[in-house]
C-alpha cells in the first residue's frame, strides 16, 4: 500500500453518470484487479475505486455517481489534488496457464478488465471480452478493448445495441479460463454457467480498505476472507455458491 497525493488531469463524463478520471503522480506499482481508496474532504470514509489503467505515471479510474462521495468527485476539476491509498487488494492472477481467456464485465465492473486485457494481450493471449450494459447509452470502452486486439462482444438488456440479453448470452465457446467483475447476481450466474475455472472481482462496501476493520468479510471454503485484502479477486473454486 502506498499513500500518494495525485493531481487530476482529466475528469470527463463518458456515459450517463459515469466519469473517467486521470491522475498523475507516483501511485507506485499497481496490478490489474487492484483498487485505490480516495479521501474526499468532508466525508469520513474513503471511496474505493478499481484501477482501470496505469501507464507512464498516469492512473486512470472510472466511477459511477451513486452517492455523496462519487458526486463530490464528479465536481472536481483539472489541477486539484487527491489523497489516494494505492495498490490495495489482491489482483487477478496473470500466471494462470491459459491461452484463450475470456473477460466478462457488467456495467462499472468493466474498468478493471481493461488493465487486465492490456496485460494479457501483451503476453500473447487470445483475449475475448464480453461487456454487459442495460442499454446502448450506457456503453463505454468498447473501442478501447478492440484497440488492444481483443475480440469484443457487447450485450444490452433491452436489445438497443449488440446482443440482446446478458453477458451469459454471449460467452465464447472455446475459452479455457475466465476473469470477471460486476454485480453479484451476474457473478453468481457466471458461477453456475461456466464450465472452466476462473476468478471474480467483488464489489463491497468497505470501512478501512486495507483489512483492519473486517467489515467486508465473506465466507469461503477456507474460512472468512476480506474483500479489501484477500479480495477483491477470489477464485471460482473457493466460493460457497
Amino acid at each position: 500500500m502506498k499513500q500518494a497525493l495525485l493531481t487530476i488531469e482529466e475528469n470527463a463524463l463518458i456515459a450517463p453518470s459515469v466519469f473517467r478520471m486521470r491522475l498523475s503522480g507516483d501511485a507506485g506499482e499497481l496490478r490489474p484487479g487492484q483498487f485505490v481508496n480516495i479521501r474526499i474532504d468532508g466525508l469520513f470514509l474513503r471511496r474505493p475505486i478499481s484501477v482501470c489503467d496505469h501507464e507512464d505515471g498516469v492512473l486512470t479510474i472510472i466511477y459511477k455517481v451513486v452517492g455523496k462521495g462519487t458526486e463530490a468527485l464528479s465536481r472536481m476539476g483539472r489541477g486539484e489534488k487527491l489523497d489516494v491509498l494505492c495498490g490495495l487488494g489482491n489482483g487477478y492472477d496473470l500466471t494462470v496457464p491459459c491461452s484463450r481467456p475470456m473477460l466478462i464485465g457488467g456495467g462499472v465492473g468493466v474498468p478493471p478488465l481493461y488493465y487486465l486485457a492490456k496485460a494479457l494481450t501483451a503476453a500473447g493471449k487470445d483475449v475475448s471480452v464480453v461487456l454487459g450494459f442495460n442499454r446502448a447509452e450506457e456503453i463505454f470502452y468498447e473501442d478501447e478493448f478492440k484497440a488492444l486486439g481483443a475480440k469484443v462482444a457487447v450485450t444490452t438488456a433491452d436489445g438497443s445495441y449488440g446482443i440482446r440479453g446478458f453477458v451469459t448470452d454471449a460467452l465464447p465457446e472455446n475459452a479455457d479460463y475466465f476473469y470477471a467483475c460486476g454485480p453479484e447476481p451476474m457473478l453468481k450466474t457466471l458461477y453456475k454457467r461456466t464450465a472452466v475455472p476462473g476468478e471474480m472481482s467483488f464489489e463491497e462496501r468497505m470501512g478501512c480498505g486495507f483489512g483492519a476493520c473486517m467489515g467486508c468479510s465473506c465466507k469461503t471454503i477456507t474460512g472468512s476472507k476480506r474483500i479489501c485484502k484477500e479480495g477483491p479477486v477470489l477464485k471460482k473454486e473457493e466460493l460457497l455458491w
